[in-house]
């Protein structure tokens, strides 16, 4: 195992387009790691750097003391799952999983040996014979995570590997995913777009967006504390509603300019007025029933001249805000409701949405 360093790390293509812009941050040995953000904000591209499939313009890739930088993929002590599997569709699952080992000419019993360990871990001990075209998707990409782990590497990569698989399989892998790193204990770094597979694999998260780090940390302190707009609204589903502060009825800050948040789970529909708090009006335009809870889509008042920020791809409509409420009944289409938030539940940021401001 080992920690992965990355120090100023920068990637510019010809032409002058800088993907990558400075990034500093480090994965602790056994730690599992995840670079999300929207598509082209860059994690795709780092995680290639790291692993050696793409050039770094400047800085430092450090794996266990060693600087990588100019060192083959081959020889850098790192295992890659990709998106696509990339199997040997004309071999056999066990060959699949055995040919990296034959190519560095290790011994046949050790690759045996190695093989079975990983189908018994990952349950593909029946599947051995079978090709890639007989196997299901989830089975394909636990074929490709085998590959990976009979290496026995210092440093797991993920290219977004669940993302070509449907809803209920990528929860099931998601899962068992963490349940293998955690096993293993090897140190890894994923990428994917998807906020929530992030939240629930990370020890340590990686917010990207436009080439740059927005915030570092565990996944339960960005959720509470994001520490600008963008990752405020990428990382929660529904993602958190935000609106300028001559906007938020009722709420009074130390300054009259910026912007303030809420998480819609934090908004509740009352008829009290939280002293110091958030009090919006609304008129419901959308209900989605998802089951256990309800998700209320409401338009401020018009008459405050509502208005939204410019936060990310997922930002809302101007002036809508989501009310997410336990259970299936809610309001009804066209109904005015009062919706409101103590102060202790509300976010506030500087007017260009790149700092948090505490409360």
């Amino acid at each position: 195992m080992a920690n992965v360093a990355l120090r100023e790390v920068r990637k510019t293509y010809a032409g002058g387009f800088e993907a990558i812009k400075g990034i500093d941050f480090e994965v602790g040995d056994g730690q599992f790691c995840v670079l999300v953000g929207p598509s082209g904000c860059g994690k795709s591209t780092l995680l290639r750097m790291v692993a050696g499939l793409e050039t770094i313009s400047g800085g430092e890739i450090d794996i266990g003391g060693r600087i990588v930088n100019a060192i083959e993929p081959a020889d850098r002590d790192i295992a890659m799952v990709f998106q696509n599997y990339a199997l040997y569709p004309h071999m056999s699952v066990y060959n699949n999983m055995a040919y990296g080992l034959r190519n560095r000419r290790m011994p046949e019993p050790e690759i045996d040996t190695r093989v079975q360990e990983a189908a018994r871990i990952l349950e593909l001990g029946a599947m051995l014979e079978r090709k890639p075209r007989q196997l299901s998707g989830g089975q394909r990409q636990r074929v490709a995570m085998g590959r990976a782990i009979v290496r026995q590497p210092k440093v797991f990569l993920f290219d977004e590997p669940l993302s070509n698989l449907d809803a209920k399989l990528r929860i099931a892998m998601r899962v068992e995913i963490r349940k293998l790193q955690r096993r293993l204990k090897t140190t890894s770094i994923y990428v994917t777009h998807d906020q929530l597979e992030a939240m629930t694999l990370a020890d340590i998260l990686v917010v990207m967006n436009g080439g740059t780090v927005e915030q570092i940390g565990n996944p339960l302190e960005i959720y509470q504390k994001p520490a600008t707009t963008f990752v405020a609204s990428f990382i929660g589903a529904p993602p958190m509603n935000l609106m300028p502060l001559r906007d938020a009825g009722g709420f009074r800050a130390p300054s009259g300019e910026g912007i303030l948040g809420v998480r819609p789970e934090d908004l509740l529909i009352s008829g009290d007025s939280p002293a110091g708090g958030l009090v919006l009006d609304l008129t419901v335009e959308a209900i989605e029933r998802v089951g256990a809870e309800t998700y209320v889509y409401g338009v401020r008042s018009q008459e405050s001249g509502a208005s939204t920020v410019s936060t990310s791809p997922g930002e809302l409509p101007p002036g809508e805000v989501i009310v997410r409420v336990p259970g299936a009944i809610g309001p009804a289409i066209g109904e005015r409701l009062r919706a409101t938030a103590p102060r202790e539940k509300l976010h506030l940021f500087r007017p260009d949405g790149r700092q948090r401001i505490d409360l």
